[in-house]
């Protein structure tokens, strides 16, 4: 019998967010989802045990990943099947330069179980390669799953929503029981598939200024639009931009982010 956190031999790391995936049902629909071919450019964040990477492995000839646990790391480099296609790159994720794995006309195709406590801000370091990037499917909490494809009005939408639809489409793809993972999580978990715009459909002049009004407006979610932001944009300015002063900020399209944004920014 497999002790609770111990896969394979080996012994799940808290300090990493390690859940190892080990349902063959939900890693058909994952693999199913990235749907991947040979010579594309693929990059596998936190391979770990190798639950996606050997099926992906199967279906094309050459693979990146990206492993901050040295044992897993080693693991994939002795792997029988797998070891002529990896290429490994030992590093946090988190720090990582992932242009250096982009060829010329073959953008990447990024994956990955993300280690929860480490999803957003791993997922706002991927953005900022945006142009470089095809598209990305990710294990994330079913509940960041929602936060990434509310809409306008609902208690989902947030600043984590309008940043990440700045940059790409939501899809969600699949939910994924805690069951189908050693150890268990605690939460519900879900797929997403993100695709970066080729072109941004509503360009912001300064990331600086869109950020800032996106924090200022969900951290006052149940402040007027004209109270949340009246040190920074009179009432006139609201009503010129299209924005009505009574509404509330979670009731903003990411469109009147950006006009806001774009405002302060020409205007500062």
């Amino acid at each position: 019998m497999i002790k609770n956190d111990v896969h394979l031999g080996h012994k799940a790391r808290k300090r990493f967010g390690q859940n190892f995936l080990n349902d063959p049902y939900i890693i058909d629909g994952i693999v199913a989802a990235i749907n991947p071919k040979p010579g594309q450019n693929l990059v596998e964040i936190g391979p770990g045990l190798g639950a996606l990477t050997e099926p992906v492995g199967k279906e094309v000839d050459k693979l990146s990943v990206v492993e901050l646990d040295r044992d897993l790391a080693e693991r994939l480099k002795n792997h029988p099947d797998l070891k002529d296609k990896l290429s490994i790159y030992e590093a946090d994720a988190l720090n990582f330069d992932f242009s250096q794995l982009v060829q010329s006309q073959n953008k990447l195709r990024v994956f990955g179980n993300l280690p929860y406590n480490i999803s957003t801000p791993l997922m706002f370091h991927l953005f900022e390669f945006q142009n470089q990037i095809e598209d990305m499917h990710f294990m994330l909490q079913k509940e960041v799953v929602n936060r990434l494809a509310a809409g306008p009005g609902t208690k989902a939408y947030g600043r984590l929503t309008v940043m990440t639809q700045y940059y790409c489409k939501v899809v969600p793809v699949l939910e994924v029981p805690p069951e189908s993972f050693v150890p268990p999580p605690k939460v519900d978990s879900a797929v997403v598939r993100l695709v970066p715009h080729q072109e941004l459909p509503y360009p912001a002049t300064s990331l600086k200024w869109l950020d800032r009004v996106c924090r200022e407006g969900f951290n006052q979610r149940r402040k007027t639009v004209r109270n949340c932001y009246k040190s920074l944009l009179d009432v006139s300015v609201l009503e010129e931009l299209g924005i009505n002063p009574t509404s509330r900020p979670e009731n903003l399209s990411l469109s009147q982010f950006v006009a806001m944004a774009n405002w302060l920014d020409s205007n500062s």
